[in-house]
């Protein structure tokens, strides 16, 4: 059973080894080293016995938006749930910072589907997500789907949970 946890700096090169085998085969973004340490706070991990089995990012665009991105698990465990642990723990953490809406980029809408997630219009993101797609090499013949979740708080169901607990209409 893999354990789920934030990355640490001692990950980065396999991040950068794992999140690069899949750019080679036009699934990810490449990142470079010195992207990956900047923005490692973003990066949740699946590890076993020392091993990286997958990893994952929370990109925050603003109080209300975030995007999962770099979300690649070791090849040999696909369909193994790993990536579903980490984009879970992904969602959870932008459920505890209140974000109200994630949404990501993916050649594989159909597994963010089962989390969720449903196809929306890529123009309804910010800008800032379009310059990473200019640095991409598949810019003019881009296969990825976007895909959103709207996320309600915890407070507001737990609210509501305890309005009907004591018969009070929600």
């Amino acid at each position: 059973m893999p354990t789920i946890r934030k990355a640490e700096l001692r990950d980065v090169p396999e991040l950068h080894q794992l999140i690069n085998h899949y750019a080679a085969e036009h699934v990810l973004l490449p990142r470079t080293l010195d992207d990956l340490y900047e923005h490692l706070g973003e990066f949740t991990v699946a590890e076993e016995n020392g091993e990286l089995l997958g990893c994952g990012a929370l990109k925050l665009y603003s109080r209300e938006l975030a995007e999962i991105r770099s979300l690649c698990v070791e090849a040999r465990l696909k369909s193994n749930g790993v990536g579903r642990k980490i984009a879970q723990s992904l969602l959870s953490d932008a459920e505890r910072l209140g974000l109200k809406t994630v949404f990501a980029l993916t050649v594989a809408p159909a597994f963010f589907g089962k989390l969720g997630f449903r196809e929306v219009a890529r123009e309804q993101f910010p800008t800032k997500v379009w310059q990473d797609c200019l640095r991409c090499e598949l810019y003019t013949a881009c296969n990825e789907k976007a895909v959103a979740i709207d996320l309600v708080p915890r407070q507001t169901l737990e609210a509501e949970y305890a309005c009907e607990s004591a018969g009070a209409p929600s």
